[in-house]
């Protein structure tokens, strides 16, 4: 893993969190994205070399609106960057890590991701991020 990637945040709206995090970060929201695989919205701002993305259920059934549901509103991945997202995902498999997919698949902000699940990494939902490049 080279870096944190970004921080994932849940939030019940993004027309109401979006100012109120450029307010707090000092810093404008420099992306919008519908990940309709996901049933996610998001919005990026960025940190130094770390993102925060805001991320809104577009599904009342969504992973995002059940999350906030059972927890609410707040921290609810981080994401680290990789180099090879599939020689990750087996190597972590090897490791006993738990995948939530087989395979890679299309995210936010033009990476490929892969989530491990929280019940082998303490809790903590971990995402693995790999800029696409075509």
């Amino acid at each position: 893993m080279q870096k944190v990637e970004h921080i994932g945040i849940a939030v019940k709206s993004l027309s109401y969190s979006v100012p109120l995090f450029e307010q707090l970060l000092n810093t404008n929201c420099y992306k919008t994205e519908s990940v309709e695989s996901e049933k996610v919205n998001t919005a990026f701002f960025r940190q130094g070399e770390t993102k925060i993305e805001l991320l809104e259920s577009s599904d009342p059934e969504g992973v995002i609106a059940r999350f906030i549901e059972k927890k609410g509103e707040g921290m609810h991945h981080i994401a680290f960057e990789v180099a090879d997202i599939e020689a990750e995902m087996d190597r972590l498999k090897n490791e006993g890590f738990t995948l939530l997919s087989e395979k890679p698949k299309r995210g936010a902000d033009n990476k490929m991701i892969c989530f491990l699940h929280p019940k082998t990494t303490n809790g903590i939902l971990i995402e693995l991020c790999q800029e696409i490049t075509t």
